[in-house]
């Protein structure tokens, strides 16, 4: 039997154990461990992904570096900025990791559209992007057929740290919060419109690997 996706509000926590939890549950999970969405924000922190490189570390200043299991570059994780970590049995799913991003940046494209914006995905640098700037970020890790880590939405954030890198490997690349681009809104109003769409998502999955 299929199981509702099981919706996880942390609000505001650190980093490093809600990795380690993701690790926790990736390696204890088996085929009957129910798939899980875990929504929250985080403190200033900057990720760097199992492919970066530490020249896109410009300035970290007073802000701790944590070296991590993802794939690609550097990021910036703040207040302000909605993540979502699906922690989802791929198997089970029939989901295949290119769509797996795909649909990702689909859910994050949605639920702009649900406050008048529009995005976009770009196949050359995974993300979503309104016009050149981008305002959302994924990065995933894939281990015993299932994935962790997730995405990060930029709602009304203070933008400077990403400055201080070369955000995603990229020098030149503008990132755009919400709030910059005249949409005043919540971290809990986005969170509840990103729920949506990624439920929905889900369940048509699940319908579909029946």
């Amino acid at each position: 039997m299929s199981e509702p996706l099981r919706v996880k509000s942390w609000g505001m926590v650190e980093y490093t154990p809600t990795w380690a939890a993701m690790q926790a549950l990736t390696s204890q999970r088996d085929e009957h461990t129910p798939d899980e969405l875990w929504l929250l924000e985080h403190p200033p922190v900057f990720t760097q992904g199992l492919n970066g490189k530490a020249e896109h570390i410009l300035n970290p200043g007073p802000i701790p570096v944590v070296a991590i299991d993802r794939g690609g570059q550097v990021t910036y994780h703040g207040p302000g900025q909605l993540v979502a970590y699906p922690l989802w049995d791929l198997k089970r799913l029939q989901l295949g990791v290119r769509d797996l991003v795909v649909g990702i940046e689909q859910i994050i494209i949605a639920t702009l559209k649900d406050f008048g914006m529009d995005a976009n995905g770009r196949r050359d640098a995974p993300g979503v992007y309104v016009g050149e700037a981008k305002i959302a970020s994924i990065g995933l890790r894939i281990r015993r057929q299932a994935c962790y880590h997730g995405l990060a939405l930029n709602v009304n954030m203070d933008l400077s740290p990403f400055t201080r890198i070369n955000p995603c490997g990229f020098s030149q690349l503008r990132v755009v919060d919400m709030q910059t681009l005249g949409v005043n809104t919540s971290v809990a109003a986005v969170s509840e419109r990103l729920l949506t769409h990624a439920c929905a998502w889900h369940a048509e999955l699940q319908r579909r690997a029946r």
